[in-house]
């Protein structure tokens, strides 16, 4: 009974398949293997310095077009091909594309002949400047060597030799230098491999390379940055101390411009560095991992690849970590500052602010003091008018015949007018007070 495939996950065949995606070669001794490790700035679209994927694609066409071959299909991750004299494998990763060619058969153990001799030195050409890894490997069949051969003195001229039995029937030498040719060099030697053996140890001697440099890619990010965290920490400490002394609010405006300056080269710092030292840990631990798997046995005189890298890898990919936590503590400092200068301008504002409302409740205080100080004479010159026009209505009655005491009359209506003044003028108050009072308040 077969599995319809309407019952698959969309993404089950393609997951299925990348567990599959970087398959080892069958490689057996003897034979002479070149490495190559070009370097790409991002997986899209490149940058300085680096190469973008599409750029890997096309180079690998263009190198099987060399030989009448078809080229892998858009967005392949891996390619695989016989070329007769010599095979090809070709691997594309997020950072970086690699180029392993590989020829069997006898040859001197001098790396006089290499795969790469097969290579067009045009299409060499075309790789630019973002060569990471270069390496030739020679793999041969033989009795187990020792420190006092003179062949591994020839090979291997510049210290330190380094040197291991692995995988319980292979020897591996290399002295991790780039030669005049410009590649490294890595003697493999089968003194009891099983079958497969060998393919799998070309390929972990090839990542770990591989992955060593893009590693220490961080290291001049990590030397770099050690420059610059240094300065931001003066400047920092410089604005300890001005804060400190500060007692004029006016002079925070132009610290906090300063402090902001501050935070935002901290920011770009880490923005241009973050993702390159996660890497580098993460390339670190591939590192171990595959020298892990070699299963290296000491051999008497010489250190394994193991004690090399915790030796000269180890030390700069702490320092990596080292200048990451201190970028991230200063970041926080200088966060912090920020946030309490901040906190400072902010108060000052709230004084000022505080004082310009202290202001204007006392300009209505007096404003108030002022209305009641002229209500009163208000209240009289209203009540003026009023008998005043109250006399003119009483002679105006006295030339008409009518027998009116005018001046008692007066005398009378003067009280009279002042009081309803007064009564009507807190009365319109009172109203005033009503109509601009919050709702639910004037009752």
């Amino acid at each position: 009974m077969n599995l319809p495939r309407s019952l698959n996950h969309p993404q089950r065949l393609a997951l299925a398949s990348e567990i599959h995606s970087r398959p080892f070669m069958v490689i057996g001794a003897p034979a002479r293997v070149s490495h190559l490790a070009i370097h790409c700035e991002d997986g899209n679209g490149g940058g300085e310095g680096g190469l973008s994927g599409d750029w890997h694609e096309r180079t690998l066409q263009a190198l099987c077009a060399r030989f009448g071959v078809s080229g892998p299909k858009a967005g392949a991750q891996h390619f695989f091909h016989d070329f007769g004299h010599f095979r090809i494998k070709w691997e594309r990763h997020t950072e970086f594309a690699t180029f392993t060619f590989v020829e069997p058969g006898r040859g001197g153990a001098d790396f006089a002949q290499t795969a790469m001799r097969h290579v067009p030195l045009d299409w060499l050409e075309s790789l630019g400047t973002s060569v990471v890894v270069a390496s030739h490997i020679h793999a041969e069949q033989g009795e187990p060597l020792d420190l006092a051969d003179e062949r591994l003195h020839a090979l291997f001229p510049m210290p330190p030799l380094v040197g291991s039995r692995v995988l319980s029937g292979g020897e591996i030498w290399t002295d991790f230098q780039v030669g005049p040719d410009g590649f490294s060099r890595y003697l493999v030697r089968d003194t009891g491999l099983r079958e497969a053996q060998m393919g799998r140890l070309v390929q972990r001697i090839c990542e770990i390379e591989t992955y060593l440099m893009m590693a220490l890619l961080a290291l001049p990010l990590a030397r770099e940055g050690i420059v610059r965290l240094d300065g931001i920490e003066e400047d920092l400490s410089g604005f300890g101390s001005r804060l400190c002394e500060l007692e004029i609010d006016g002079d925070a405006e132009q610290l906090l411009h300063e402090i902001s300056r501050l935070d935002a080269r901290m920011r770009a710092m880490s923005h241009a560095t973050g993702y390159r030292f996660s890497a580098a840990q993460a390339y670190y631990r591939i590192v171990q991992a595959r020298i892990g798997e070699l299963r290296e046995q000491r051999i008497e005189g010489v250190p394994t690849i193991g004690e090399f890298m915790e030796r000269r890898l180890a030390p700069a990919m702490d320092s990596c970590v080292s200048v990451a936590a201190r970028q991230d503590a200063l970041a926080h400092k200088v966060s912090r500052a920020n946030d309490m200068l901040r906190t400072r301008v902010n108060l000052a504002q709230e004084r000022q602010n505080q004082s310009v409302l202290e202001s204007l409740s006392r300009s209505a205080r007096l404003q108030l003091r002022l209305q009641q100080a002229v209500e009163g004479l208000s209240v009289v010159a209203i009540s003026y008018y009023a008998v005043g026009l109250v006399a003119y209505g009483l002679k105006a009655l006295k030339g008409w015949g009518l027998d009116v005491p005018v001046d008692q009359a007066i005398g009378f209506a003067l009280p009279l007018a002042c009081a309803a003044t007064w009564f009507g003028t807190r009365r319109l108050h009172r109203k005033l007070h009503e109509w601009g009072a919050p709702a639910g308040v004037a009752g």
